[in-house]
Parts: structure tokens; sequence; C-alpha cells
């Protein structure tokens, strides 16, 4: 089975192609932090992905240097000839699925800079205060005991 699953950011631009008969095709690198070393150093993988058709238009057009994108695709290795006359290795993870996880003006830190902003008529949902109890305005307070559990 050849099945890839990868989260990392985006470390240039995409480039957007299409080929002689009209198929677009993006090509880009992402940055994933791998497990670190045994002197505790962090370590980060160099990931050529290669994404085809309409999802390659958008990757093109939504993500940027620095985007956080999710890849599920599998590997792809081949080789050719240098001018020099040597034979150069490759390996891609061809994308069957990206998705975008960050936005594509913010960079963004983290995976919730893409997630909607949910709001409750006229009034922004605001940050949750973890001392304070979120469901206060639902109504009066429910008492449970252990009895009233069913596990």
């Amino acid at each position: 089975m050849n099945n890839v699953c990868l989260v990392g950011r985006l470390t240039r631009d995409p480039e957007l192609r299409t080929t002689s008969t009209g198929v677009s095709n993006c090509r880009f690198s992402i940055a994933v932090d791998g497990r670190p070393g045994a002197n505790g150093e962090p370590h980060t993988d160099f990931i050529n992905i290669v994404v085809w058709r309409n999802q390659a238009e958008n990757v093109s057009k939504y993500c940027k240097k620095g985007s956080m994108v999710g890849v599920v695709g599998r590997i792809q290795t081949g080789s050719y000839q240098a001018q020099d006359g040597s034979t150069r290795y490759t390996t891609d993870v061809v994308a069957d699925n990206v998705r975008f996880l960050s936005s594509k003006n913010g960079g963004g830190s983290e995976f919730t800079d893409s997630m909607p902003d949910y709001s409750m008529g006229d009034q922004q949902a605001q940050p949750t205060n973890l001392e304070e109890d979120p469901f206060k305005d639902l109504g009066s307070e429910v008492v449970l005991s252990d009895d009233d559990l069913p596990f």
C-alpha cells in the first residue's frame, strides 16, 4: 500500500503549469516537523508535492509560502539523466487531496486560523474563559449525581 498523509507549511510559492494537453499541475514543497533527534534537536523534512487539475489551480490561487496544508497522496519515484550525464533520482508525493489549514492572507500559526467565525445572532462568539461556565446563559444549573450516569 502506498499512502501518505502530511501536514506542513509551504516553503515557497506554488508553481502552476499546464501540460501540452491543457492539464494543470502545481508543484510545491512543504516543511514537515519530525521527531527530535537523540540530542533533542528538532528535525524538519522538506517534501516535494505535485497536485493535478482543479486542485492544482486552487493551491496556486489560495496558497503561498508559509501557508499550512494537509496533503493526502502517494509517493512516486523516478529518475532522469542530468546534462552532465549523471542519473538523478526524484521522490515526490502525488497529492490526491490538499486541505488548506490556514488562510491565504495570514500564514497562520494554528489549525484554528482556518476555522469559521461562528456567531450567535448579532453577538460574536468570544474566546472561552476556562474559569467561567460556558453554559451559564442556557438556563438553570443541572446537578447530576453518580447514580444518574448510565455508566
